[in-house]
């Protein structure tokens, strides 16, 4: 699934789709196609919607299917599955933007999987609740010291057969549309073949939400952040790149960039309609 803007990762994702991003000399999205093909895996479709055109070189460079989505702005990841439905059967689904250290993908799945990282502590992702088998049982947004969804998921043939039958009537739903398809996967879970957690040790399941968290991973975005908008800000206040941080969207009306930033410790926005800088 490659449709969405990546609106946090502002103002990276709005010059370049975040699955397109090169991480440590290697594009993101393409890293993760290799990684599917070294496994043995050669029918891969890719969701596009976000700047689109920017993805459909992937299609003779490794030969992948490209299916557009065209409800990618005003609907969630739903908009993504429902296209992909009849394609559906011993499955990964994959996000574009996460990148794997270790190939994940080697191996035979004998049972439908969600992939799982443990956060100590208080945390506001998916939290998941198992049985002594390792089933998922239930879900909940928010927990403590709990193991969370992240990552790649893996349907069987009958947990896709069943998904698809739930999702075709769910998506006539204005909330489920809005929503991510595994929220209806929660709301399903007792009607649905069982789904075991598979736990993977820290950093082998890398995701990065802002540019400060790739940094973090890639140093070399430092001092070369690979965005003319962040480079323009560097040149207007006289400064490194590797001084500019905590890059957030501001919520507004239109199409234009407006974000705030950290310059060392002052704060400052960013308005793309006339290109301005002030400080906050």
């Amino acid at each position: 699934m490659a449709a969405g803007t990546s609106s946090r990762f502002v103002p990276l994702s709005a010059e370049t789709p975040k699955g397109l991003l090169e991480v440590k000399g290697e594009i993101l999205i393409e890293r993760q196609i290799r990684q599917l093909n070294e496994a043995g895996i050669h029918d891969i479709t890719v969701v596009v919607g976000f700047m689109a055109e920017k993805f459909l070189y992937l299609k003779d460079l490794f030969g992948v299917d490209i299916v557009l989505n065209e409800d990618y702005a005003r609907y969630n990841n739903t908009s993504s599955i429902i296209r992909v439905l009849d394609r559906l059967g011993d499955t990964y689904i994959c996000s574009s933007d996460n990148y794997f250290p270790k190939n994940v993908f080697k191996g035979n799945p004998e049972q439908s999987f969600y992939s799982a990282l443990y956060a100590s502590g208080e945390t506001d992702e998916y939290c998941l609740t198992v049985n002594d088998k390792d089933n998922i049982t239930s879900v909940t947004v928010g927990g403590c010291d709990s193991w969370f969804m992240i990552g790649h998921v893996y349907f069987s043939k009958d947990f896709s057969n069943k998904f698809r039958e739930i999702m075709a009537k769910e998506y006539d739903h204005g909330a489920t549309r809005l929503g991510y398809w595994e929220d209806v996967y929660i709301r399903h879970i007792a009607d649905l073949p069982s789904m075991r957690i598979m736990r993977y040790a820290d950093h082998e399941i890398e995701e990065f939400d802002s540019l400060d968290e790739l940094r973090m991973f890639d140093d070399s975005y430092r001092d070369n952040t690979r965005s003319s908008v962040i480079k323009s800000i560097a040149s207007i206040l006289k400064c490194p790149e590797s001084q500019l941080s905590e890059f957030k969207k501001i919520p507004h009306k239109g199409d234009h960039l407006l974000f705030s930033f950290m310059n060392g410790e002052k704060e400052y926005v960013y308005n793309g309609m006339d290109k301005t800088i002030a400080e906050a």
